[in-house]
């Protein structure tokens, strides 16, 4: 399966909007690690988790 996002995507965890703001680390097959702005670093299962590209404005 395909992933639309790559290291250095900022996203979001529908189920979980108190985690913040998080930035793509890498990803690996279906994991993705990721820097959230309120918990830190999480490894994300794409297969089970969809999260959502964060519109960039800066």
């Amino acid at each position: 399966m395909q992933y639309d996002l790559e290291p250095g995507d900022f996203v979001i965890n529908p189920s979980e909007k108190g985690w913040g703001l998080g930035q793509v680390q890498s990803i690996i097959k279906n994991k993705a690690t990721v820097n959230f702005e309120n918990c830190g670093k999480k490894v994300i299962n794409l297969d089970n988790i969809g999260l959502k590209k964060a519109k960039n404005e800066q």
